[in-house]
C-alpha cells in the first residue's frame, strides 16, 4: 500500500494509505445521507431526544457525516492501538499502523506463535472499541437536549454523532470477533485450536473457517448490493489464503537454510558482460531461464558483476538488440544472501523487492564468519529463485526434509 505518516502514539508511526481519501469522504457522505433514519432510531433506542428539523437542513448533514466518519476511524485507530500495546507488552515490535480502504491495520515485525499471547492480542482490540462506545455513550449522556442559550442543532449535532459513534463502536467489536481469519475472531479462533495442536495445523483450519465466511459474505454483499461488503469478504478471503501459506512455508522451512534448497554455483547458467542481448534472448528461449548472473571472467577468476533478467532484456527494441550488450541492461544493484541464511529469510526477501530470486554470495569478514554479502567482494556460491522454493517446499511437505540428494537444481 502506498501511505504518508501523519505522526505517531507511543512510538507507533501512524499511516494514511491513499485508498482512506477515497473511503473518507465516502463515509462522511453516506453518515450525511442517513441523518434522519439514523436519528430517529437514536431518538427511539436511546432516548435521544434529537430536534431531527435542526440537523437535516442546509450543510449541517455533510458536516455531522465528516465529523461521524472522522471519529470512527479515530476509534479504528484505538482499536489497532490496543492489538499493538499489548503486542508491545509481549516484546512484539510493531512497524505501523495504517488507515486504508476497509479500516486499520497494525503491521507486525514478527506475529506470536504462543496461542495465550495471540488471544490476548487478539481480543485487545475490540475491547478497546467497546471502551469507546462506552466513553461515547458516557459523553452522550452528559451532553444535554436543551440548555439556555445553546443552539439547538448545536446540542442535537452533538448528541447524534456521540450516539452513532457509541452504537458503531460496539458494532464494530461484535463484527471483528466474527471468526473470519485473519480478523479478530478468526484469531481467536486459530489461538484456540493451537491449544492442542501444531500451530501451522490450527492455521490453516482457522483459514478455511474465514475463506468460508468470506464467501457468505460476499453472497450477502451481492445480494444486498453492498460494495463494501464485498470488499471485506475479498480481503478476507485473499488475506486468509495469504498468511495460511506464509505460515505452513515457515513451518516447513523452520531448518533449512539457503544453502539446502539454492542451485549451486557449479550448475549455474551465467552471461558474460559484452554478450549481445540479441544472443542473450536466444539464450533463454533455449535454455528457458529468464534471469542469468553476469560474471566478468579474467586471469584471477570469475567475478560477479551484475543480474540480467528477461524483463531488463525487453527493454531494447528487438531492431537494437545486436547493438546492445548484456552491460548496458543488466542491474548492479544486486539483492544477495548468505548461503547459512534460513531459507525463510530468502522468501521474504524476495517478496519485499518484488524479485524473482537472489543472488547467494560468501564474504567472509575480518573475523572469519560471515555477514550480510556484498557483491563486490564476495564469490558467488548460488542463486535461489521462486521455483528453487517451491520444489523445496514439495519436497519437505512430501518427504519431511531436504536431503542432499534431493536439492533443487533449477537455475530461474
Amino acid at each position: 500500500m502506498r501511505s504518508f505518516r501523519i505522526g505517531s502514539l507511543f512510538g507507533i508511526p501512524i499511516k494514511l494509505d491513499l485508498t482512506f481519501l477515497l473511503v473518507l469522504p465516502l463515509f462522511a457522505y453516506l453518515i450525511g445521507t442517513r441523518i434522519e433514519p439514523v436519528a430517529e432510531i437514536l431518538n427511539e433506542v436511546l432516548g435521544a431526544g434529537i430536534d431531527i428539523g435542526a440537523i437535516t437542513g442546509g450543510p449541517i448533514p455533510w458536516l455531522l457525516g465528516l465529523t461521524a466518519a472522522v471519529g470512527l476511524f479515530v476509534g479504528v485507530v484505538l482499536h489497532e492501538l490496543g492489538h499493538s500495546l499489548t503486542a508491545q507488552r509481549y516484546g512484539f515490535p510493531i512497524d505501523s499502523i495504517t488507515l486504508w480502504l476497509f479500516g486499520g491495520i497494525a503491521s507486525f515485525s514478527e506475529m506470536p506463535e504462543d496461542w495465550r499471547q495471540e488471544l490476548n492480542i487478539a481480543i485487545a482490540g475490540p475491547i478497546v472499541s467497546v471502551l469507546v462506545g462506552i466513553g461515547s455513550y458516557g459523553l452522550f449522556v452528559l451532553t444535554p437536549e436543551v440548555l439556555g442559550g445553546a443552539s439547538p442543532g448545536l446540542l442535537s449535532g452533538t448528541r447524534f454523532v456521540l450516539g452513532y459513534l457509541a452504537i458503531l463502536n460496539v458494532a464494530l467489536a461484535v463484527f471483528n470477533m466474527l471468526p473470519a481469519f485473519p480478523m479478530d475472531g478468526g484469531r481467536v479462533l486459530r489461538a484456540l485450536l493451537a491449544r492442542g495442536r501444531p500451530y501451522a495445523q490450527a492455521t490453516q483450519q482457522a483459514a478455511s473457517v474465514g475463506k468460508l465466511f468470506a464467501v457468505f459474505m460476499g453472497l450477502f454483499g451481492l445480494f444486498a448490493l453492498n460494495i463494501i461488503l464485498i470488499g471485506v469478504a475479498f480481503f478476507v478471503f485473499i488475506a486468509a489464503s495469504s498468511e495460511a501459506q506464509q505460515v505452513t512455508m515457515k513451518a516447513a522451512f523452520q531448518d533449512v537454510t539457503v544453502g539446502d534448497i539454492m542451485t549451486p554455483v557449479e550448475d549455474l547458467h551465467t552471461v558474460e558482460p559484452d554478450t549481445t542481448v540479441a544472443v542473450l534472448i536466444e539464450r533463454m528461449f533455449r535454455e528457458r531461464h529468464t534471469g542469468y548472473p553476469v560474471v566478468e571472467r579474467s586471469a584471477t577468476g570469475e567475478g560477479l558483476v551484475g543480474l540480467v533478467t528477461l524483463s531488463d532484456a525487453r527493454e531494447i527494441d528487438q531492431v537494437e538488440r545486436e547493438a546492445y550488450t548484456v552491460a548496458d541492461v543488466m542491474t548492479t544493484d544486486l539483492q544477495t544472501i548468505t548461503p547459512d541464511s534460513n531459507a525463510m529469510t530468502a522468501i521474504e526477501r524476495m517478496q519485499e523487492h518484488g524479485i524473482g530470486r537472489l543472488l547467494v554470495v560468501e564474504t567472509p569478514d575480518a573475523g572469519g564468519s560471515f555477514g550480510e554479502p556484498r557483491p563486490e567482494d564476495g564469490d558467488l556460491v548460488g542463486l535461489i529463485s521462486r521455483s528453487d522454493v517451491m520444489t523445496a517446499l514439495d519436497i519437505v511437505q512430501q518427504s519431511g526434509s531436504i536431503a542432499p540428494s534431493s536439492r533443487p537444481r533449477t537455475a530461474d
